[in-house]
């Protein structure tokens, strides 16, 4: 999967947010996006790295304790 097809998937989902709305104003989206994408991601990286925060860290290009952090806060540790 390109970066291009995961920037088309996030355009596509945000039009068909933006058209459930049916006119409402939206709210907090940078958030709600963050937190869709953040804890997937963690857990397929981390998935990928076998365990290995180290090299999840590393994939993700963050330090470790951040990952730790993250991790965490979405309840995956």
């Amino acid at each position: 999967m390109s970066r291009h097809h995961i920037e088309r998937c996030v355009r596509d989902s945000l039009n068909e947010y933006f058209q459930d709305l049916d006119g409402s104003n939206p709210n907090a989206i940078y958030e709600m996006i963050i937190s869709c994408v953040e804890k997937p991601m963690l857990e397929v990286v981390l998935e990928r790295a076998s365990g290995n925060q180290s090299l999840a860290a590393e994939y993700l290009g963050i330090n470790r304790n951040t990952l730790r952090k993250k991790l965490q806060q979405h309840g995956l540790l």
